[in-house]
């Protein structure tokens, strides 16, 4: 499913491949990469509020930050919170920005090889097969909880929204 103009870079339109979630939506499974080049389930972090920020490159300025906001946040939560940080970027790329930023308290994981997260969460940009911004919280149960998908690539997100609904679930 395709959802045209569902998001601009720079102002320009651009197509989102998936379906939109919704707060009360089951929390789809996909298959990720981790910086090892093992790959991982996403049900394998059910059980656990489950905050996902999606960003299109972490070599990006943006991007950079968003990662790095969450990271910080991510210490001050209990360990009954997993955030998890999703791109296209490589898992080599990932491995290197994270050591060179210091992001030791989230995970990054690459959608690279099959793009199945960003199908099944409604991230993926037709145009440029990279992620577009967003932010989602699952509840331990597997339910979608919380959804931002932002407008505009180039802007963040609401980051005290997103980790109010991380709280409500605590």
């Amino acid at each position: 499913m395709e959802r045209p103009n569902a998001v601009t870079f720079l102002g320009n339109p651009l197509t989102l491949v998936g379906k939109e979630l919704k707060p009360g939506d089951p929390a789809p499974d996909a298959t990720l990469v981790k910086q090892d080049l093992s790959t991982v389930n996403l049900r394998d972090y059910f059980g656990k509020v489950l905050l996902i920020s999606v960003v299109p490159s972490l070599d990006t300025g943006v991007c950079s930050a968003q990662t790095k906001r969450f990271n910080e946040e991510a210490s001050q939560l209990p360990d009954a919170v997993q955030v998890l940080t999703v791109s296209m970027d490589l898992p080599f790329a990932q491995k290197r920005f994270c050591g060179a930023e210091n992001i030791d308290k989230i995970e990054v994981l690459s959608d690279h090889r099959e793009a199945s997260f960003g199908q099944a969460y409604g991230t993926l940009v037709k145009e440029l097969r990279i992620e577009s911004r967003a932010v989602f919280v699952i509840d331990p149960q597997g339910i979608v909880r919380y959804v931002e998908y932002v407008p505009e690539i180039t802007n963040h997100p609401n980051y005290d929204a997103a980790l109010q609904a991380v709280r409500a679930l605590l």
